[in-house]
């Protein structure tokens, strides 16, 4: 494998990097504020599992209704704005949610929280990518890391508030405004200019040159890019699951006090951090392809052994091994997807973005159906489902460099 040599970062990118990073701190901490408390917003509602569902829903429906415009945003205010807007206006959403007197308040409230959050999530993703080409290495999964960190915060805060008794009201009022002001600092430091800055000729952002194979077809290209979102789509299936579904399962189906059900939520994003923080190391040294078809072994037997013998300890070490096995999936997907020959810059991250989002809708109602139908236990068999789809599709990844 050939090893790049490193460039040394100016120190504006060096702090545009720290920034970025606090954006993606703040923009997984202030949803993982709320995801603890849906057990007591279903209950306060008294409504089942269906309707559960389909109202957790609202979330991606309003991602994937706003998603499209993030790139009009991103070009027309600059991708460090919207960003900072997006999460702005998504602790709104998440703090009307966590006061909602009825599901379709609650409902109405997360599609606004999910169309802020796609904006959020193009925009610190396409300024992320900007200052990797000024790195000239991937640092792309270490921002993904950061997002892991600020969700287990997040998740950390609101079982503490829920352990000493805090209204939702005051808990998701602090939290918002704490990270309001976080991520308007960090905009001082993003990087300024256009979006439409241009990268080293040669260089893909991480240090390795990208050129289009001389037999690529539009054909192949529109495979490739289908198997990409399908790939990051299976990761947002396993992340729903955790966050819509984990704290219900344990405390419903498995009898787990309400502070130790959000563990499994914890423990989720705690090992999804853990794989994003090693995730480039194994990515240079293994290729993409193995890291992925490893990964996604060992979400689907982890789970699959938690849902086959079910247990309090075992469930939370099952989603464990799932946020593990995914961790590099929506990174790695995200990065290939930009990289396609052949597409408009910017047009593959945007597709990939807006389409996985898909898990994201689907996810919530399938399960809440199923779980109605069944039991939540099978409505989780999403889980080791997802890392086989995984498995299969993993070809489209980059091998190993030679």
């Amino acid at each position: 494998m050939t090893v790049d040599v490193l460039r040394r970062a100016a120190p504006a990118d060096r702090r545009a990097r720290v920034a970025v990073a606090v954006l993606f701190f703040t923009n997984g901490a202030l949803f993982a504020n709320l995801l603890p408390r849906y057990p007591q917003i279903k209950a306060d509602l008294g409504i089942g599992n269906a309707a559960y569902g389909l109202a957790v829903a609202a979330f991606p429906a309003g991602a994937i209704a706003a998603g499209l415009a993030a790139g009009i945003l991103v070009r027309r205010f600059g991708s460090a704005r919207v960003a900072v807007g997006g999460t702005l206006l998504t602790g709104v959403g998440i703090l009307a949610a966590g006061l909602a007197d009825s599901v379709v308040v609650f409902a109405g409230a997360l599609f606004l929280a999910g169309a802020m959050d796609a904006f959020t999530d193009v925009a610190q993703n396409a300024h992320g990518l900007r200052v990797q080409r000024r790195y000239g290495r991937s640092i792309i999964n270490s921002f993904h890391a950061i997002w892991s960190i600020g969700a287990v915060t997040g998740g950390s805060m609101a079982a503490g508030a829920i352990a000493l008794g805090v209204p939702r009201g005051q808990h998701l009022l602090f939290s918002g405004v704490v990270f309001a002001v976080a991520a308007c600092v960090a905009l001082r430091f993003c990087l300024p200019g256009p979006e439409t800055e241009v990268a080293e000729e040669g260089d893909s952002g991480d240090g390795a040159r990208r050129t289009a194979p001389a037999t690529a077809t539009g054909a192949r290209i529109r495979y490739v890019l289908a198997a990409l979102v399908l790939i990051a789509t299976a990761g947002t299936l396993v992340e729903d699951a955790g966050s819509s579904w984990a704290t219900l399962y344990l405390s419903d189906s498995l009898h787990a006090s309400v502070a130790l059900a959000a563990s499994g939520y914890v423990a989720l994003v705690g090992a999804q951090f853990v794989g994003r923080l090693i995730g480039d190391r194994l990515v240079d040294r293994f290729g993409q392809r193995a890291v992925a078809r490893s990964g996604a072994l060992i979400a689907a037997v982890g789970m699959g052994l938690a849902l086959a013998v079910p247990t309090v300890p075992g469930t939370v070490l099952g989603f464990a091994a799932a946020g593990f096995g995914v961790a590099t999936l929506v990174p790695a997907a995200m990065h290939e997807a930009d990289e396609l020959p052949g597409l408009k810059p910017g047009s593959g991250l945007t597709i990939v973005s807006w389409l996985m989002r898909l898990g994201f809708l689907l996810s919530p109602p399938v399960v809440g159906l199923v779980a109605d139908a069944t039991s939540l236990r099978a409505g989780l068999l999403v889980v080791p489902l997802a890392g086989l789809l995984v498995l299969l599709l993993a070809g489209v990844l980059q091998p190993r460099r030679r």
